[in-house]
């Protein structure tokens, strides 16, 4: 059978582990992965909030400054926080009336998109 394929074929499926020596027990793995992008909802969520930002002052600003940096989180956060300072946000965006309309639809897409 010169110069045709074998009968048979060896397929590897998994990890492939050569031991040498003496005293080795087990194996080491790395499965970190790279932080993943945000979804784009939450990145136009982001920049809606920042913009509304530029319209309040005082105890708005701040509230909202807090509340940006839990949702630049995003599943980092605590849970709940999110909602916590989406609600925070959706709060004043209401109170500000037609400036705050762009966010509070941005609010309730993403949390549709969340569920």
């Amino acid at each position: 059978m010169t110069g045709e394929e074998p009968l048979w074929r060896v397929h590897h499926i998994g990890d492939r582990i050569d031991v040498s020596g003496t005293g080795n027990i087990g194996k080491v793995v790395n499965t970190h992965h790279a932080p993943q992008a945000q979804p784009p909802a939450l990145q136009d969520l982001i920049r809606l909030i920042e913009v509304l930002r530029g319209q309040v002052s005082g105890d708005d600003l701040a509230d909202i400054d807090a509340s940006l940096e839990t949702v630049r989180e995003g599943e980092a956060a605590a849970p709940g926080a999110v909602r916590r300072a989406l609600d925070t946000v959706l709060r004043i965006a209401t109170v500000i009336g037609e400036a705050g309309v762009p966010v509070l639809t941005a609010i309730t897409q993403f949390r549709a998109l969340s569920a």
